[in-house]
């Protein structure tokens, strides 16, 4: 492979803002999905990832998609997604589940759940690199690269008009979106730099505190507080957790939910207690992405109400940890339910990549 910029490269990144920003902007949806920069020369194809290590071998149909619909030689910042197309959503967690170290799950996979892959940004072509080019060039560059790809390749829809960002905003969000980005017509490339904006949902909800799990640098501080909401059924849903505080707090509320802390006999998660033989809960479960993050957890009778924020939800789950906002002494652990959480409207991705739009057999 020689191209004009080579891999890996780190992605440019946003900073979070609070509103939709005024000004000459260029506005993007937000695509919840892997972050991957795509680089073809000829027949090679290298997808990379945020962390600047290749996806390639997890997504084969993406590397097909690549050579029959980019240009020869391009390299090109974009977003892996999974369409859901029964709900018309993305389909995060189902996207999760293609990193797999097994090659005949990926080949499975590949076909039970393929990829499409969504372009924002241009970083070379042929022999050219535009990193140091303004945004409003790299983009019409890209949509002239693009003009004639189809399904699972898609170019992001933008906008200069703060009003229909707005309604995007909005919108798009009962697509599984994540929000907005926004960047400057005049904005060259930078890798690795917080220099575009993003706008992202933000809600509160009102959770129990079911457990939590100490923190990494001993037992006398709490790492995260392991939240639930009650389903209409009456049972205790695990719905996330919420972390970020500051060490001296860690470590006082691990004093104040000392008089909370139970067994799992009389825990409403019972099924996450430790195998016979275990001496703590520690030790019990690890992630099946990091086989170093301790996934157990202490448990604590279901007794106390906290406030926490929270972008959107995957599932019946906060799609990210969320953070605290209070203390609700004034709520009861069982008025904490889902009824309380804010339902976006649906809302098509099909809509939203009208002009190529997402099919279920693949065809633009």
């Amino acid at each position: 492979m020689d191209l004009p910029v080579m891999p890996p490269v780190a992605p440019m990144l946003a900073k979070p803002v609070d509103a939709i920003p005024d000004g000459d902007y260029v506005f993007e949806p937000k695509w919840d999905g892997f972050r991957s920069i795509v680089f073809r020369d000829g027949g090679e194809v290298e997808i990379g990832s945020r962390n600047e290590r290749p996806m390639t071998r997890y997504f084969p149909e993406l590397v097909d998609a690549v050579l029959a619909n980019m240009p020869s030689r391009c390299v090109i910042d974009g977003e892996i997604v999974l369409p859901d197309f029964a709900s018309g959503r993305l389909d995060f967690e189902a996207l999760q589940l293609r990193i797999h170290p097994a090659a005949s799950r990926v080949t499975l996979l590949a076909g039970q759940t393929p990829a499409h892959f969504v372009a924002f940004d241009l970083l070379a072509l042929d022999g050219a690199d535009y990193t140091e080019r303004p945004f409003a060039e790299r983009r019409a560059a890209l949509e002239s690269a693009l003009a004639d790809a189809g399904a699972p390749i898609h170019l992001t829809p933008t906008t200069s008009d703060k009003a229909l960002a707005t309604q995007w905003f909005s919108q798009f969000e009962g697509a599984g979106l994540d929000g907005l980005i926004a960047k400057s017509p005049d904005l060259t490339y930078q890798p690795d730099k917080r220099v575009m904006l993003k706008i992202k949902h933000e809600r509160t909800a009102d959770c129990v505190v079911a457990g939590y799990r100490p923190h990494k640098s001993g037992a006398d501080a709490v790492g995260s507080l392991l939240l639930g909401l009650y389903r209409a059924d009456g049972v205790l849903a695990s719905v996330g957790v919420v972390g970020a505080f500051p060490m001296a707090q860690r470590r006082a509320l691990r004093t104040e939910l000392e008089p909370l802390v139970t067994t799992f006999d009389e825990h409403p998660w019972n099924w996450a207690r430790p195998p016979e033989g275990v001496r703590t809960p520690r030790s019990s479960e690890f992630s099946r992405w990091n086989t170093g993050k301790d996934l157990s957890f202490i448990p604590l009778r279901p007794e106390r109400v906290v406030e926490v924020r929270y972008d959107h939800m995957e599932g019946p789950r906060f799609r990210h940890t969320t953070q605290f906002v209070r203390w609700r002494p004034d709520r009861s652990p069982k008025s904490c339910t889902y009824a309380q959480l804010e339902e976006p409207v649906s809302y098509s991705l099909s809509d939203i990549l009208a002009e190529k739009p997402i099919t279920q057999n693949g065809a633009g």
